[in-house]
């Protein structure tokens, strides 16, 4: 059998990490917890014994590995988590969560949690309208936001 699933390098903080993500995201649950062994620690870094090394867990049901690799790869946009919700309320509910407590909004429905994730949060509303005649009206709308606003980009598409 194959086990196919993505990991997240994090430098500390990964159950923290991965409480709030199976909090925010439906459909999310921690699966397992390596724990550093006590005595003499083979593993780089500073993570003293019993710390995580790695959480297994599912976000919407895709499985993904957080890994307490240390400082050496800091995360970046060149990599996302993007979850499709249903409607401004999901959008809203899920944007605000990850931007609390230090998290930062960027551009096209874009975000950075607390712990350097970015996330895509999409409403299911904008592949929708991107299959109408006014795509290019709503593309245009969509690059002007950061959270995206799913009456402002079915407003474009009307016309």
């Amino acid at each position: 059998m194959t086990d196919v699933r993505t990991v997240l390098w994090f430098d500390g903080r990964i159950e923290e990490a991965a409480e709030l993500y199976v909090s925010l995201v439906p459909g999310s649950q921690i699966t397992d917890v390596l724990r550093i062994p006590a005595g003499d620690n083979p593993w780089p870094g500073d993570a003293p014994a019993g710390e995580a090394l790695t959480v297994d867990l599912t976000i919407g049901g895709a499985p993904f590995q957080l890994l307490n690799g240390g400082p050496q790869f800091p995360q970046s946009e060149a990599v996302s988590i993007s979850v499709t919700v249903d409607g401004q309320e999901e959008v809203d509910r899920l944007w605000e969560g990850l931007i609390a407590d230090g998290g930062a909004e960027s551009q096209c429905g874009w975000c950075r949690d607390r712990f350097g994730v970015s996330w895509q949060v999409i409403p299911k509303q904008l592949g929708e309208l991107m299959q109408t005649p006014r795509s290019a009206e709503v593309t245009r709308a969509m690059l002007t936001m950061q959270k995206l606003d799913v009456a402002a980009l079915e407003a474009a598409a009307a016309g």
